[in-house]
């Protein structure tokens, strides 16, 4: 069966790294909207599930699934799906739109660095847009090789390194007053950072995507991601009027680039990164 709502609780929760705790408050704030944040990247999301290629009966974990969406798709394959992310509102949403799968799929609090599993308790794990935003990514990356069995498989889909998503992460940081992380996550996008990453556990191959995204407006685009995006509702709080009007002509004029004849198409590169388990 999978979790319902009412069963998160601190007290059986495994510990959240104390410095993911503001992650984990900002993508929070998107609340169940969050789920449509998912949708506008759902293309670059089944290209990962897809590409792990679950079995019935198999171990899956997803890192960071969010209200889900990944956990689902690869649970279509009758795989037995474990859920991970520090982000327990979204868990909660997460249990709520999964409650009609079969099996069940468990949702748990837990940090991606430090996962509560056995070594090889997996025969796939999956992260998509989620484990690349994990502060000490050493950390993380040997944990997603701990806990895959011998020949499993791996499928992370991250976002390019020199994309068109660098902008708009840069625009939100900008806004924050927060210090760039480093490395920075978009460092997952490039191959030679991640064979240094993930290269002595696992063989890796790597293909890229283009995420496809439309509306027909940037007053559309803008709504769309204050209701759901956590980070940039977090951002949006901390600023001033002007702040915030400032924030919204960069984030308008960033979307206005994408606009055709009919709207607004939005080309995201992206990568997955796939990889199977040595012995």
């Amino acid at each position: 069966m999978s979790h319902q709502p009412d069963q998160f609780s601190h007290q059986r929760q495994p510990a959240i790294k104390a410095y993911h705790e503001e992650a984990a408050q900002a993508w929070d704030c998107g609340g169940r909207d969050y789920d449509n944040i998912s949708f506008g990247v759902s293309d670059a999301l089944a290209h990962a599930a897809q590409r792990l290629n679950p079995r019935p009966g198999q171990q899956i974990l997803d890192v960071a699934t969010g209200t889900g969406w990944t956990a689902r798709n690869a649970a279509r394959a009758d795989a037995h799906v474990t859920g991970i992310d520090i982000a327990s509102e979204l868990l909660r949403v997460a249990a709520e739109l999964s409650a009609h799968i079969q099996p069940g799929i468990t949702f748990q609090r837990a940090d991606a660095e430090d996962l509560p599993f056995e070594d090889a308790s997996f025969d796939g794990v999956i992260s998509t847009f989620g484990v690349m935003f994990a502060a000490h990514q050493e950390q993380a990356a040997r944990e997603l090789g701990r806990v895959c069995r011998k020949g499993g498989r791996l499928s992370l889909a991250v976002w390019d390194a020199g994309g068109t998503v660098r902008e708009f992460l840069g625009i939100i940081g900008a806004h924050s007053g927060a210090p760039a992380p480093d490395p920075s996550p978009l460092a997952w996008g490039d191959p030679d950072h991640v064979r240094s990453l993930l290269g002595d556990d696992f063989e890796l191959w790597f293909e890229p995507g283009i995420n496809n995204h439309y509306f027909d407006t940037v007053e559309d685009a803008w709504e769309w991601y204050v209701r759901g995006f956590g980070p940039m509702r977090q951002v949006i709080g901390n600023l001033t009027p002007d702040g915030q009007a400032a924030f919204r002509k960069d984030i308008d004029r960033y979307h206005g680039k994408f606009a055709s004849d009919v709207g607004l198409h939005i080309r995201r590169e992206y990568l997955v990164i796939l990889g199977r388990r040595k012995g």
